[in-house]
């Protein structure tokens, strides 16, 4: 089992740093190695059956066959289905295959877009794979996912029933790079029904690891069809989807068009007919079948006003799906339209000055750095924070830059192994400007948000995986707050900033603030109980050994029973703590505490519990995990929000609250990391 949680985050981190999780050197999914699996197999001369994603009902899922189907469901290898598999034939292409019997064409168009980048196409589809002599049952391929390329190893043995492919098939029976695809990211699911339902948005991030940008068609740009054509040239890919009807159901309207469905953009291109320029838009159903029948369509007769060498060019008389429509009809039948690209250089037309990106992983933890938006006054400014400096664009960029200079996406990551389960929350963002606090160190405070607004935000908070916006800043410094609709809710997410101005990120999430109502409560000195250092010794000295030593245990006794008796919440110390107290404090390297080291440890006490009950405003006897934020801070010290959660999720209790005994022990390691 890997390792969860935070533990997780730190780890990924780490190989981040060292070059892992790239297109070059993307992770292995599951930690499975298709290089060391394919030698191991070729070796043994075995066909590889992947554990983790086994050829049974449970890879299938819930709510994608009825039970009597369910029982009737074969996985067979290729080899089993026809005698002469091939992995690709004649390259590959969007009419080599049409949609199964799941509903996942906002994927299946995804695939068709990303067939017309053959660069895009090699990065997601390894070539060096296929049914050749060195084949072994086994295939990978790579998908970005939530901040890192990963390499995703499957077997080959695919569900039928009758020994015909029940989700996506060729065409051509022989080929079977999109069967294997397709399972591939079910792997990556969760299952094949975990797949049900989507926008094409997902998987073509997926695909590229880029830039997404939405466009809502209902009031589209008004230089959408510039964007768009700049786009099909720069290696972009395009989906876009239809708006749902009464029901979920993919009703055919009498246009020919699908009620809520994904389709690709294949194609945009201008003619002139009757001497009138034409903006035209090329879309492909991932039925494989089924076509738009108005202006424009494959049998409409103003292909005849256009030249011949336009109509060679363009026009394709077969029902495979793909089909021309205008501009405008585009916008009035179509919702939305999804761009995703490496790198949003079309927005403004080519020029030498490209965009800038910048990539960060945060995480919005209960009580600690979950503060909501900004109706929660008092805790909005515990959010993850961005400050980033906006230098003046060059005089060549200033020129075509258009009117929004710098795009925000913020996405979360989810917490659940299958797609369907994930619940995704209402997320969104703030932009603040704090050009005047160029002395401002660590995190801004409630104070500050109380008295200035936002000169830049998302529309709305949305529960969708992702939300962006395109916004205007003039050259300065600025902060970023991503936030969740209501506090205390746990998510991971991964903010990107792209700018085509010289941006500079700096991460004040350090908590150096303390509100007023604290600081009135910390002015005097910690009451410094229980006598002089002398007094402390003689009481030492009724405990100790005969070498005038303390061990955990004797430890333990002295502090649960004596020391601190009556303050104690859950039980006092355990012998795991003190072990840890005389680790820290024995700088004899005894194993043993003696009078000098047990005097600076009770000290250290007294003080780290004078702070716990002042900072304790709530008066429980316990710290919430905003009170232990000033706390630490009240200790003279600084601490980053991931710092803070981190040991929020160690020494919490499961209700979110953390105990004297607790506090202290973390207090002390704390000073000891410092220290190093």
């Amino acid at each position: 089992m890997p390792p969860p949680g935070v533990c997780m985050n730190i780890i990924n981190a780490r190989h981040k740093k060292d070059g892992f999780g790239t297109v070059a050197n993307p992770e292995k999914f599951f930690n499975q190695d298709f290089q060391q699996l394919k030698q191991y197999c070729n070796i043994q001369r075995v066909r590889y059956i992947d554990e983790m994603f086994p050829p049974d009902r449970t890879s299938i899922g819930e709510g994608a066959l009825d039970p009597t189907d369910l029982t009737r469901v074969q996985w067979l290898r290729p080899r089993k289905i026809v005698p002469y598999p091939c992995f690709s034939v004649d390259g590959m292409s969007r009419f080599d295959f049409g949609q199964g019997i799941i509903g996942n064409c906002w994927f299946l168009a995804s695939i068709g877009a990303l067939t017309f980048q053959d660069y895009i196409l090699q990065q997601v589809v390894p070539q060096d794979q296929g049914f050749d002599e060195e084949y072994c049952g086994l295939f990978h391929f790579r998908f970005w996912r939530f901040g890192s390329w990963v390499d995703v190893v499957i077997d080959d043995k695919l569900p039928t029933i009758n020994g015909r492919l029940l989700f996506v098939h060729s065409k051509d029976p022989n080929e079977f790079w999109p069967a294997l695809l397709e399972k591939a990211y079910a792997k990556v699911c969760g299952s094949y029904s975990d797949m049900i339902a989507g926008t094409p948005a997902e998987a073509l991030v997926d695909f590229t690891g880029g830039v997404h940008i939405c466009v809502q068609l209902s009031e589209p740009p008004r230089n959408l069809w510039e964007m768009m054509y700049r786009a099909g040239l720069s290696k972009s890919l395009m989906g876009c989807g239809t708006p749902k009807g009464e029901t979920s159901a993919n009703t055919v309207l009498p246009n020919g068009l699908v009620e809520g469905h994904a389709y690709a953009v294949t194609g945009v291109k201008q003619v002139m007919s009757g001497g009138q320029a034409v903006n035209l838009v090329r879309l492909w159903n991932p039925w494989g079948q089924g076509e738009w029948n108005g202006n424009w369509s494959d049998r409409s007769s103003l292909w005849q006003t256009v030249s011949r060498q336009d109509r060679e060019l363009c026009l394709s008389v077969r029902d495979n799906g793909e089909f021309w429509m205008t501009l405008e009809d585009f916008c009035r039948f179509y919702s939305d339209l999804d761009i995703c690209c490496l790198c949003p250089d079309f927005l403004d037309g080519s020029s030498s000055c490209h965009w800038k990106t910048s990539f960060y992983e945060g995480r919005w933890v209960a009580g600690t750095t979950a503060g909501g938006c900004m109706n929660n006054r008092e805790s909005f400014w515990t959010n993850p924070q961005y400050r980033i400096r906006i230098e003046k664009l060059l005089d060549e960029c200033s020129s075509e830059q258009g009117e929004k200079n710098m795009l925000v996406s913020l996405m979360q990551k989810p917490d659940k192994r299958n797609r369907r389960l994930v619940q995704n929350l209402h997320i969104g963002f703030s932009v603040f400007e704090v050009s005047q606090y160029e002395g401002q160190r660590g995190k801004f405070p409630a104070s500050f948000f109380s008295s200035h607004a936002p000169v830049a935000q998302t529309k709305t908070y949305l529960n969708s995986r992702e939300v962006m916006e395109f916004i205007t800043l003039e050259p300065g410094e600025y902060l970023i707050v991503p936030s969740t609709f209501n506090p205390n809710e746990t998510a991971s997410f991964i903010l990107t900033i792209l700018s085509k101005s010289e941006t500079h990120i700096q991460l004040p999430n350090v908590s150096i603030h303390l509100e007023k109502k604290v600081i009135n409560l910390l002015q005097h000195t910690p009451s410094g109980e229980g006598g002089d250092d002398e007094t402390k010794r003689d009481f030492f000295r009724q405990f100790s050994d005969q070498y005038e030593e303390v061990d955990a245990e004797q430890l333990q006794g002295l502090l649960n029973d004596n020391i601190l008796k009556g303050n104690l919440k859950s039980g006092g110390f355990t012998i795991d703590a003190c072990r840890s107290m005389v680790a820290l404090m024995d700088t004899s390297i005894t194993g043993k505490l003696n009078s000098g080291e047990f005097v600076r440890l009770w000290k250290k006490i007294v003080i780290y519990k004078d702070i716990f009950f002042r900072t304790d405003i709530s008066q429980t006897g316990t710290l919430s995990l905003m009170e232990l934020r000033n706390a630490i801070m009240a200790s003279g010290k600084t601490i980053s929000d991931e710092m803070l959660n981190l040991m929020a999720l160690r020494y919490g209790s499961s209700s979110g609250v953390i105990t004297l005994e607790n506090f202290i022990n973390l207090m002390l390691r704390f000073e000891y990391m410092n220290s190093k």
